[in-house]
C-alpha cells in the first residue's frame, strides 16, 4: 500500500476492525510503514492539494466525508467529491480514524485525479500512538499527507509569537510531535503534524500558504462546508 498515488485499499477495508483491541493491533501493524524520510512537494507545486473532512449524524450513525481539490498554485477549487456511509466503529479517543477512513477513502476515490497532497482535519504523528488519521490515511493510500488540527490534543506547547508564521514545538515529554503554527496575527494557532511522506517544515509551509486569509487552511474550510452539506442532504 506504500506505492505513491494508489487508492487501492480493498484488502484493509475487507478486514476493517470493529473493536478497540483489533484497531490497536492495526495501528501497531501499520505504524512502522509511515515514511518520515521524504520532504514532500514544495508549496505552490504544480498539482492538487486535497482537503478531507467528515461530519456525523449520531442519531442515525451516519458519517459524511468530503474531499475538495485545490490547485496548489492558485488555491482555486478544481474538483470536489462526497461520500456518505454508516459509522461502524465506536467512539474511542485515539481511534477516530477507524470511524472516518472508509468514507474518506470513498470520497477520495470519486475525485477525477489522484491527489498530490492530502490535508487532514486532525493529527498525524501528534497522536498518543504516533498514528493519527493523517498517518493512517497516508499509509493506506501511499499519498503525502499532513494533519492540521484545531487543538493540541493531549500535548503541551508554549504559545508561538503573535505574528503570522510564528511556531513553537508541540511536545510529548521531550519529543516534538508537531508544531503550533500562528497562521494569522492575533488568532489562536493551529497544530500541524507530519502524516506520511512530508516533513514537518514542509507541512508547516503548506499550512501557512493554504491559510492565506483565515486561521484554518482553505482545504479544511472547503471540505468542512461540503461534508456538512452532504450530511444535511443524506
Amino acid at each position: 500500500m506504500d506505492t505513491p498515488g494508489t487508492l487501492s485499499c480493498d484488502d484493509e477495508l475487507r478486514h476493517w476492525p470493529t473493536d478497540e483491541t483489533q484497531a490497536r493491533a492495526v495501528q501497531d501493524r501499520l505504524r512502522p510503514r509511515v515514511r518520515l524520510d521524504e520532504t514532500g512537494p514544495e508549496p505552490g507545486f504544480d498539482g492538487t492539494v486535497v482537503g478531507v473532512d467528515v461530519a456525523y449524524d449520531d442519531a442515525r450513525d451516519v458519517v459524511a466525508a468530503a474531499a475538495v481539490a485545490l490547485d496548489a498554485r492558485t488555491l482555486a477549487v478544481v474538483d470536489e467529491a462526497t461520500a456518505v456511509g454508516q459509522v461502524s466503529f465506536p467512539y474511542v479517543p485515539g481511534l477516530l480514524a477507524f470511524r472516518e477512513i472508509p468514507t474518506v477513502l470513498d470520497a477520495l476515490a470519486r475525485l477525477a485525479r489522484v491527489p498530490d497532497l492530502v490535508v487532514c482535519d486532525g493529527y498525524g504523528l501528534a497522536h498518543p500512538r504516533r498514528f493519527g488519521l493523517a498517518s493512517h490515511l497516508g499509509v493506506l493510500t501511499g499519498l503525502p499527507t499532513i494533519g492540521v488540527a484545531k487543538n493540541p490534543f493531549t500535548f503541551r506547547y508554549a504559545p508561538p509569537g503573535p505574528d503570522r508564521g510564528a511556531t513553537s514545538p508541540l511536545l510529548d515529554g521531550a519529543e516534538e510531535v508537531g508544531r503550533a503554527l500562528r497562521t494569522q496575527k492575533g488568532v489562536k494557532p493551529v497544530f500541524v503534524s507530519v502524516g506520511h511522506r512530508v516533513d514537518l517544515d514542509r507541512a508547516c509551509a503548506h499550512t501557512l500558504r493554504l491559510a492565506a486569509r483565515y486561521r484554518l487552511p482553505e482545504t479544511t474550510r472547503a471540505a468542512d462546508a461540503l461534508c456538512r452539506k452532504a450530511l444535511a442532504a443524506a
